[in-house]
């Protein structure tokens, strides 16, 4: 099939949870159900409910963790639950993070939009050298704003200062999907790689999957 899109995709935005990390690694939560001293029914259900506010900057990582754990707690307790967290959303997606370094070698611009609380962002920015290499990074907290509310998009839109239309946002949660494209983002959602090599093919994008020559060329 022609590449009748690559020319039209001058940035590629990626969520990071579930993206360009692996799903929740399995020996972190187990960590966070002995920090709490909650069992894992009641672990999940709160660590899920206070997550939103947790992502748009209505709570400090201190406070969703005192809400999480149902008590005030030290800030060594809290320090150790962060470090929990941090590892239980950094098994990286080695497939999707050696493709951003081949997007970035070439020149294509890339971003990260990710929800994603305080504390922990601090965390896997430290973890995590390599995301400096992203011409962009929007942590929700920072904007007190989530996904799927349209402004956040728009705004790292602007700060990757490409047009929505000209921006390949690729997320694993549908409704996210769903509202990046009804404002005008060119979109995939994430599942599996093998998956998501099946649909950038299928949607005449080999050449920005396979990249490994500088933009200038693939643009010609």
């Amino acid at each position: 099939m022609t590449d009748t899109n690559t020319n039209q995709i001058q940035a590629v935005l990626f969520d990071y949870g579930q993206v360009l990390s692996n799903p929740p690694d399995p020996a972190a939560w187990a960590r966070l159900i002995a920090l709490t001293s909650l069992d894992e029914p009641a672990l999940h259900a709160a660590y899920w409910a206070h997550r939103h506010d947790y992502d748009r900057g209505a709570l400090t990582g201190p406070a969703y963790w005192n809400l999480v754990a149902g008590a005030p707690l030290a800030p060594t307790q809290i320090a150790a639950l962060n470090a929990a967290d941090t590892d239980l959303w950094t098994s990286l997606n080695l497939p999707m993070v050696a493709w951003a370094a081949r997007l970035q070698a070439a020149g294509v611009r890339t971003g990260i939009l990710s929800n994603i609380g305080d504390s922990i962002a601090e965390s896997i920015a430290a973890k995590l050298p390599w995301l400096s290499a992203f011409n962009h990074r929007t942590w929700s907290h920072e904007l007190f704003l989530a996904k799927p509310e349209p402004t956040i998009y728009l705004a790292t839109a602007e700060a990757l200062d490409t047009p929505p239309a000209n921006i390949l946002f690729i997320d694993d949660r549908e409704d996210n999907i769903a509202a990046a494209a009804a404002l005008g983002f060119q979109t995939i959602r994430y599942t599996t790689h093998a998956e998501f090599e099946q649909t950038m093919r299928a949607r005449g994008l080999a050449s920005l999957l396979d990249i490994s020559t500088p933009v200038a060329t693939l643009r010609q």
